[in-house]
């Protein structure tokens, strides 16, 4: 159905008057008799009863007025929810967090609901390495990641990373802490859960000669650091990790080249709301 019938068949029933109404609507009154002829011819029903005292419905014309108004309604609301998905304001964000993102992404998160609530968003935990593949596949929109990212993503760095060794908040260390680290049993995060930050403490224990024994695994990084607080054993985790570790652990930054790496967001379609969503992370991790 065409919407400029229905809007000229509304203005006329509204004001009861075939030339008021074509001034309401910016044309002439031949024109404005012409649309409510098609309108009429489609629907199969005379719509209007015209007398020296304007125009009023007839029977069908009262029984779809209301359908009409409907119609309208319903177009004039596309067409402002359109504007608001076009701009960002409306939509839906899948987006993925690992080890990378732990503090950043519930951060940002939670300042852009506070400014775009229309958009919905999901957060899942998974690993950098799964959330490059469900961003260039399309499930996910914004990664919180490891990087560099694959060819297919762009990225935006937002800050730096760096290993730590996380011991009691008693333990005494000694000067030649790599010498330290070699003698000891380890607890850390299972490879698969972490394959990122697993390659890179491999590389940092390659550069700097040590070759620790992993007594316990465990499969999410506040396992890990709950294992460290109660004793079981120290382990190398990243610097972001402070902001879930317990009281009882503190964080001792590792030396060497491969102790840090840069984080940031990754995407592979820009959209208006995936730009709003990046200003957001960049803003949060600013803010530190």
């Amino acid at each position: 159905m065409d919407l400029r019938l229905l809007r000229a068949f509304v203005t006329v029933a509204r004001l009861r008057n075939f030339s008021a109404a074509a001034a309401e609507l910016s044309t002439s009154q031949p024109a404005l008799t012409k649309q409510i002829q098609v309108l009429e011819r489609r629907v199969g029903s005379v719509l209007f009863v015209r007398g020296r005292h304007g125009a009023r419905l007839t029977p069908a014309g009262e029984l779809l007025l209301p359908d009409a108004l409907e119609l309208l309604d319903r177009s004039e609301a596309f067409e402002r929810r359109a504007v608001q998905v076009a701009s960002g304001a409306e939509g839906s964000l899948a987006i993925g967090f690992g080890l990378s993102g732990i503090e950043l992404a519930p951060r940002a998160v939670a300042l852009f609901r506070s400014r775009w609530p229309g958009v919905t968003i999901s957060l899942e935990d998974m690993s950098s390495a799964v959330q490059c593949e469900r961003l260039l596949a399309g499930s996910l929109q914004i990664g919180f990641v490891r990087l560099p990212v694959p060819p297919g993503l762009e990225h935006l760095r937002l800050r730096r990373d760096r290993l730590t060794l996380a011991v009691p908040a008693d333990q005494q260390l000694p000067r030649d802490l790599i010498g330290w680290i070699d003698a000891r049993p380890l607890i850390r995060l299972t490879p698969d859960r972490g394959p990122g930050l697993t390659a890179q403490i491999n590389t940092l224990y390659a550069e700097l000669g040590c070759h620790p024994h992993i007594v316990q695994e465990a499969g999410d990084l506040q396992t890990v650091l709950a294992l460290t607080a109660a004793g079981a054993g120290p382990a190398v985790v990243p610097q972001t990790a402070e902001r879930i570790a317990p009281p009882e652990v503190r964080l001792v930054p590792l030396p060497g080249r491969a102790a840090t790496w840069w984080t940031g967001t990754a995407w592979a379609t820009r959209t208006p709301l995936t730009e709003r969503f990046v200003k957001v992370a960049a803003e949060v991790a600013r803010a530190g």
